[in-house]
């Protein structure tokens, strides 16, 4: 027998329940459906009843909840995301990128990208856990993917990802203390925004750095709710999830970055307020503080140089971006330039023959050839017309120098042979035209306050040679004062203008072969002037052997730690990032991201012109930044009235909407306004963390003016309580309450104590 009721307290809610079920031939009450409108939720439980009292018995007693809101949309962002996932079985935009790094992490093959690798790494486990063998390479999009290719097994990370963002944001709202209404319109906004949808559907990064900065901003809030039971399990297990989910964000893209900046500014909030609060013994605030470190600070940082040494760890042999790396970081990586230097001389003696790498920035060689720099420049400036010197990026028998010494006109090795030492003179004689490195005050080319260097030609006019340069170890206090191939990182000075010999990065004209400049400059300490030898040799005469200039010489070895590793990686990552300003058809500046006004085509069918691009639903879009300026306009009209005294709400609601505000406002804020001093190439999908939070903003809008502002304007309909903000007023002052004209009037008074 079904029977229906109400629940009393609850006008929202219905019990529907069987009587006189039978268990094992005793009678029980099976409680089928207790259905609450208000949170959408389902209970169900089966209790025992004995005569007219209900007696509940563990081993026969289950219970448990159901949202019924949250599972309809967490099945329809998972239909929306894996429908027909395979489609279109092809290169899809930045798949080219993301799916070759997976192949390359599954055939241990370096590579260097600017994004951190936890994305990558987590689509290679995928791929090694489908069996792909990595044959397949991403040469261009539209490329068709073969039947080898796991495309499905790969796409399904950032689809499974993308649908796990709607409940996500749905929990996010419900922690910021919002109604499940509003929580259901943020996920369903989610659900069926365009460009969220189209971006969980492929080999890409934005939906797993979405997913992890949500459940950052989840977990952030799950512990504000337990702050009360301090040193409880869940406020361990919270906090430890914030910080977990922090520096997973920041280890898939660093504009992750921004989202630990908003976690941690409303976690220091917080921790500032509790410093107030008197009833907390110092030694409370202390062990708490000590947490916050531990786990928001110091565990991430262990996670995240974890990371890279499992990312450092597999990429273990030559690939294709070996040389955005240093000579010696080259130098550990199996194949490539180790096998090229392997066994050659460790110091760098007079009579060696080297090749000279720019060690930092540009990776190029320095370089001569037999052409002249022109007599006069087109601003009407004249040259030396010596013998041009420049910077080639690419390996070159024009890259080979002898080092010689100045004394004495010997180019072959002393045995045993003469090493140089930082301070020692020397002479740089170019392998295939003979001339020696020079330098001159005449301005260099291209960067006129520099000056020109040259490989010198004795015209017998009134250039004389001035080819003496002074070797400056810059790293002599870890690595000697002797100069070492590969591992010394050297300065040349030049004797007769004491400037030092550097790269400008300035490409020189057609008849310096687009090559890269080289001059000397008066600022001896930049990264632009520190060189290392890459190849060495030792020259000898015809009738000696490398075994006999080998026998006191230490063959070079690479000896760089995982930390030199890592710290030269991060920064040519971070570098690397300010150069990425190559002009793209469907880049986009930040002004135009809100209103949508350039997309991107990711992908296009040249048969049957069936196209993928990248576009946003635009209702959502326009929606959603016109809920940013209305509430910029009712937080300032809310502070004037505020300052006049007028509260125009309760005590609870202003801290639920400062609380808000600080975390969406603010997370919006972070991931949007950077862009715009960020000097790079920028695409609409770079503003999809904001639009994350500008979304959940929008519900938060909404709910605002459906419940506040709508009945305010409503006469008789204000039940704020003027005197839950007495509190915070200055000592001394008081509220008083009264009505004029219908209206409602606050004054500050002074008290009489």
């Amino acid at each position: 027998m079904l029977e229906i009721e109400g629940i009393k307290g609850d006008p929202g809610a219905i019990k529907i329940f069987a009587k006189n079920f039978s268990f094992k031939n005793r009678p029980v009450t099976l409680l089928c459906f207790w259905f609450t409108v208000t949170t959408g939720s389902i209970r169900f439980s089966i209790t025992e009843k004995t005569g007219d009292m209900e007696k509940k018995k563990p081993p026969l007693s289950i219970q448990t909840e159901v949202n019924v809101l949250l599972v309809v949309l967490t099945i329809a962002a998972l239909i929306t995301r894996l429908w027909s996932l395979e489609n279109p079985r092809a290169v899809v935009f930045d798949e080219i990128h993301f799916g070759q790094f997976a192949a390359l992490y599954l055939k241990k093959i370096f590579f260097f990208d600017v994004h951190p690798p936890l994305g990558k790494l987590l689509y290679a486990g995928v791929g090694y856990l489908s069996g792909w063998d990595a044959d397949f390479v991403f040469e261009k999009i539209g490329a068709e993917y073969p039947a080898s290719v796991p495309i499905w097994h790969l796409r399904l990370l950032p689809a499974l990802l993308g649908a796990a963002l709607c409940p996500a944001v749905y929990q996010i709202i419900v922690e910021l203390g919002y109604s499940h209404w509003s929580a259901t319109l943020a996920g369903c906004l989610i659900l069926f925004d365009n460009a969220l949808v189209t971006q969980s559907r492929f080999i890409l990064l934005d939906p797993i750095l979405l997913f992890f900065s949500a459940m950052a901003i989840l977990s952030l809030l799950k512990f504000r709710n337990v702050q009360d039971r301090v040193f409880s399990l869940w406020w361990w297990i919270w906090l430890t999830c914030t910080g977990i989910f922090m520096v997973f964000t920041v280890s898939v893209k660093y504009t992750g970055i921004l989202t630990a900046l908003i976690v941690a500014l409303v976690l220091a909030i917080d921790f500032w307020k509790l410093i107030g609060n008197k009833t907390l013994a110092a030694k409370t605030l202390g062990h708490q503080l000590l947490a916050y470190l531990g786990l928001i600070l110091v565990l991430p940082l262990v996670i995240y140089a974890a990371i890279f040494y499992i990312h450092l760890s597999i990429l273990n042999s030559s690939g294709p971006h070996d040389d955005m790396m240093t000579s010696a970081f080259q130098a550990t990586l199996i194949g490539g330039l180790s096998s090229i230097t392997e066994g050659q001389p460790l110091e760098v003696a007079y009579g060696s023959q080297i090749t000279l790498r720019h060690t930092h920035g540009q990776p190029c060689w320095l370089h001569s050839h037999d052409s002249l720099y022109p007599i006069r420049y087109p601003d009407g400036r004249g040259s030396s017309a010596q013998q041009q010197v420049t910077c080639y990026p690419f390996k070159d028998i024009n890259n080979w120098w002898i080092v010689k010494n100045p004394t004495r006109p010997s180019l072959v090795v002393d045995n045993p042979p003469r090493a140089v030492k930082d301070g020692d003179i020397i002479q740089l004689i170019h392998g295939i035209t003979g001339r020696s490195l020079n330098s001159h005050d005449v301005a260099a080319p291209v960067s006129p306050y520099c000056m020109e260097v040259t490989c010198y030609i004795d015209y017998n006019i009134s250039y004389p040679a001035q080819n003496l340069w002074k070797v400056e170890v810059a790293n002599k206090d870890s690595d000697g004062e002797s100069w070492k191939s590969i591992q010394s990182q050297v300065r040349l000075i030049h004797v007769n203008t004491s400037q030092a010999l550097m790269i400008t990065g300035q490409q020189l004209p057609e008849w310096g072969f687009h090559q890269f400049e080289v001059a000397t400059d008066r600022s001896l300490t930049q990264d632009s002037t520190i060189w290392n030898v890459e190849e060495h040799k030792y020259t000898r005469l015809p009738d000696q052997t490398e075994v006999e200039f080998l026998i006191d010489s230490e063959p070079s070895t690479a000896k760089l730690t995982f930390w030199e590793k890592f710290w030269e990686l991060q920064w040519k990552m971070l570098t690397a990032m300010s150069e990425v300003t190559q002009e793209h058809r469907y880049s986009s500046e930040p002004i135009e991201w809100p209103l949508m006004a350039r997309g991107i085509a990711y992908w296009m069918d040249y048969d049957t012109n069936a196209q993928i691009h990248f576009l946003g639903n635009p209702v959502i879009w326009w929606t959603a930044t016109a809920a940013i300026l209305i509430y910029v306009t009712f937080t300032v009209v809310v502070a004037i009235r505020w300052r006049r005294k007028c509260f125009d709400m309760e005590a609870e609601m202003w801290h639920q909407y400062i609380v808000s505000g600080v975390l969406l406002f603010g997370g919006w804020f972070l991931h949007y306004i950077p862009f715009f001093v960020l000097d790079r190439t920028l695409f609409l999908h770079h503003y999809l963390p904001a639009l994350l939070f500008e979304i959940m903003l929008l519900c938060l809008v909404l709910e605002l003016l459906c419940q506040h502002v709508i009945k305010c304007l409503q006469p008789g309909k204000f039940n704020g309580k003027v005197q839950d903000f007495e509190m915070s007023l200055p000592r001394g002052i008081s509220t008083v309450e009264k009505k004029e004209n219908n209206a409602l009037v606050c004054t500050a008074v002074p008290s009489i104590q």
